[in-house]
């Protein structure tokens, strides 16, 4: 009991503790919506702001969806979707911070300034595309305000009226961006002397004679570097080895799986027992969705256009019928059949009326398009009806206009229609995006086309072979522990391949295009371990073990060894080097005189500005340029420890320019090109500033 008393205090201090903890840790489990949750859904952090991962998604998604439509591809590459993933990161970072500093500044869009860029005399450029004259390129104020009072009746949720929201919302946060960066560079001064010398550092030329002793010149095997000459070098140097991210390397072998000649056989077997089928059939269209791998459509091409000169040889002279192949032709064999052959137009200009076929359907589309057609077989204007009825507003607001274009531009049902028929034909056709109406306004050119149905079988690898590179990869990760990597290669004869310097977020390797999987298991292991699965990439069975970490911030200088260990060697030689032409100085009073003791020869070099540090015939040499420029004429200079080897030269002469007499011109020149370099130089600081921390790849 005693030692109760003495100790209840503590008891009872540690019983609340304990249930407070269970409490909150209750708590959070019921609610789900803790503070871990906000953490595990932080993409990152920008100057204390979390970047909420389904916000960066919806985001990400936007952007991707803007990009397929107008890049036109449906699906993209590794690279691109990394090139989104990173544009869309870097967009979401500078709208945090500009936001922050604008608001620290006060910076704002009044009302009227905002009502100016949209109604006023000085609009933005994307309300005069969408609701301009297209004859006079100037807003059309009746169409906007028209366009104004018509949002006014829709409701809060209406597309239209948040699409212009969202629109609006935008433009004011350029604005106040671009207020902000003007306030920024309006601070950039270029003065009289900052014009005076550059253009100096431009114009004024050196003519100079110079001895050089090669670092080549002294064998690698006979350098031996030391702990202090790396330290040294190290020390002089280190604000170059500024790691912006942490970097990962890794080792890695692979078994390959492409397929075998027995695999292309195969495949070209497969291919030649369709022969038959494909001369009989009278649907080629339909035979090609159900046997090719492509499913390329059937349009009429023009010589070129086949995507392989050895089947234009073919099928440009031969009967329609004729069934070419099976053929090699990238990684696929192909069949091809000669569907049809005429003479037809080079290119179409032509208009169209676009209807909607989804209110309605496809037949109440058919039929007001065949109404429309009457009424403009009556006389009504085509240009009229289009500006009305088309859903396509970029065409429609220019009378339903495409311009002239040649094969392959359109896609198929349309280019058919527009190819096929001729000059004044008014054809209607649907297509995926709706109903056309379409009007062929004139034809130009004529040369033979041929529509060619195309099957191919693209060349795979077997499961047979598949399983046994897979074998062959487990094989070699059930033998790896700890330390024997390497072992195991040399045992296996196999070549260990090196990725070196990855970041977080790289998709490839080198020769590897889609490796995000491996990169993911690099950012979670520790240093010497090796993958406990077989990873697939592509065709490969892909083992790794980690081999280096590179940690974000200035690297400690054994991890940068191997990377300055050329630089270092230099450095040693160039101390030998510059003590030998040291002694060749000595008791000499001329140029001519250091290169016969040195056992080198003289080289003149004329008319060298300082603002391009090239020595002719080698390469750039920054700090011989610059000790040249500062140096007197016809004096012996010190030994100087270039890029290429170490230097003495003597300065023959300077040939200073004509007086600068357009300082004004001068100073614009370097202003301009200051503003340019100083919007990203602002992030950049900015970015630092902001300390942002990116948990992208756990995510992506």
């Amino acid at each position: 009991m005693n030692f109760l008393r003495e100790r209840m205090g503590k008891i009872v201090a540690i019983g609340i503790g304990v249930a407070l903890f269970a409490f909150v840790g209750e708590e959070a489990i019921r609610q789900g919506s803790s503070f871990f949750h906000d953490d595990r859904n932080a993409l990152g952090e920008v100057a204390g702001e979390k970047v909420a991962y389904d916000e960066f998604s919806k985001r990400l998604e936007q952007n991707t969806s803007q990009f397929k439509q107008q890049s036109g591809q449906s699906n993209l590459t590794a690279q691109f979707t990394n090139y989104l993933q990173e544009n869309t990161w870097n967009q979401y970072v500078s709208q945090i911070i500009l936001k922050k500093e604008i608001e620290k500044l006060g910076l704002s869009v009044g009302g009227d300034e905002a009502q100016a860029m949209v109604s006023g005399n000085n609009p933005n450029p994307q309300i005069v595309q969408a609701f301009g004259n297209p004859q006079t390129g100037q807003l059309d104020n009746t169409r906007l305000n028209a366009f104004l009072n018509n949002l006014k009746t829709m409701k809060a949720d209406d597309p239209m009226r948040v699409q212009w929201t969202q629109f609006v919302s935008q433009m004011l946060e350029a604005k106040t961006s671009e207020k902000y960066m003007a306030l920024v560079t309006n601070g950039l001064y270029v003065n009289a002397l900052d014009a005076k010398d550059d253009y100096e550092a431009k114009n004024k030329l050196v003519n100079f004679k110079y001895v050089t002793l090669d670092y080549a010149s002294i064998p690698d095997n006979k350098v031996t570097l030391t702990d202090d000459d790396y330290k040294s070098y190290y020390d002089d140097h280190q604000s170059e080895f500024k790691n912006k991210q942490e970097l990962r390397s890794i080792e890695y072998v692979s078994f390959n799986a492409a397929p075998s000649k027995e695999d292309s056989a195969a495949i070209k077997e497969q291919a030649e027992k369709l022969v038959p089928a494909l001369k009989s059939s009278t649907n080629d269209s339909l035979f090609v969705q159900v046997n090719a791998e492509t499913k390329t459509p059937l349009v009429f091409k023009k010589k070129g256009q086949l995507g392989d000169p050895k089947l234009d040889t073919v099928m440009f002279g031969a009967q329609k019928g004729l069934v070419y192949g099976p053929y090699l032709s990238n990684g696929s064999y192909k069949l091809a059949k000669l569907v049809d052959s005429r003479v037809g137009p080079d290119s179409v200009k032509a208009r169209h009326i676009l209807l909607a076929a989804t209110e309605g359907g496809v037949q109440k589309a058919l039929a007001k398009a065949d109404s429309l057609k009457k009424l403009i077989e009556g006389g009504k204007s085509f240009e009229d009806l289009a500006k009305t009825y088309s859903i396509d507003k970029n065409s429609g607001e220019k009378g339903g206009e495409l311009g002239t274009f040649g094969r392959g531009a359109m896609i198929p049902v349309f280019e058919d229609a527009v190819f096929n028929g001729k000059k004044g034909d008014l054809k209607i056709v649907a297509s995926q995006f709706g109903v056309h109406l379409i009007q062929i306004e004139d034809q130009k050119g004529s040369s033979q086309v041929v529509k060619v149905a195309l099957v191919d079988k693209p060349i795979t690898a077997s499961a047979k072979t598949q399983s046994a590179a897979y074998s062959k990869a487990q094989a070699f990760l059930g033998a790896l522990t700890k330390d024997n990597f390497d072992a195991q290669v040399k045992k296996a004869g196999l070549t260990k391949k090196t990725a070196a310097d990855i970041n977080a977020l790289a998709y490839g390797l080198p020769g590897l295009d889609n490796a995000r999987e491996v990169v993911r298991w690099a950012f979670k292991a520790d240093k010497g371990s090796f993958a406990d699965q077989v990873y697939v990439v592509g065709d490969q069975y892909i083992i790794p073990t980690l081999t280096e970490i590179k940690p974000k911030g200035t690297l400690a200088l054994d991890l940068v060894k191997k990377q300055i260990e050329p630089a270092v060697r230099n450095h040693v030689k160039a101390k030998q080097l510059a003590d030998k032409l040291q002694a060749a100085e000595n008791g000499s009073s001329t140029i001519d005189q250091v290169a016969q003791k040195a056992a080198a020869k003289v080289v003149p070099v004329q008319n060298v500005v300082f603002a391009n540090p090239v020595i002719p015939g080698l390469s750039l040499e920054y700090k011989v340029i610059g000790s040249v420029f500062g140096s007197q004429a016809n004096k012996l200079s010190k030994p100087v420890e270039g890029q290429h080897g170490v230097y003495v030269y003597v300065v023959d002469n300077f040939i200073n320019p004509a007086p600068l007499t357009n300082a004004i011109r001068e100073r614009e020149q370097i202003g301009q090109a200051l503003l340019q370099r100083s919007q990203g130089q602002i992030f950049d600081a900015l970015k630092d500033k902001a300390n942002v921390k990116d948990y992208r790849s756990k995510f992506l």
